[in-house]
């Protein structure tokens, strides 16, 4: 990116840091980034995070909470825990134990045991 794009970049997050609402989400250009304006607490001013979270096809979240980057130590941490190699091995561990994806009747849905006369 070149000076003029992260001028333009760094006027935009500003803006949005200014003008946005608490826990407000913006889209990025990158289906699945997001920036997220965090509210004030306690004795921190409110700031801007970024947000990991799946898109559907029209950019818009599929979860109703991502994962949060705050700054760049985090964004390192979680760089490195995604590559881990172990990831793929529970991941395909826990296909296995986990039940089919289907409909999960409820007990009022069952059917009734009825003794025929």
């Amino acid at each position: 990116m070149d000076r003029r794009g992260e001028d333009k970049l760094e006027e935009s997050l500003s803006q949005f840091l200014d003008d946005g609402d608490d826990w407000e989400k913006k889209k990025t250009s990158v289906g699945g980034v997001f920036v997220l304006k965090l509210p004030k607490y306690k004795g921190s001013p409110p700031r801007l995070a970024i947000e990991l979270n799946p898109a559907d096809r029209r950019g818009n979240p599929t979860k109703k909470r991502g994962l949060m980057i705050r700054n760049p130590g985090e964004l390192g941490k979680f760089r490195d825990l995604i590559k881990e190699e172990g990831l793929d091995n529970l991941m395909e561990a826990i296909l296995e134990v986990n039940p089919e994806k289907g409909k999960v009747t409820r007990p009022e849905e069952e059917e009734e045991d009825v003794i025929q006369i």
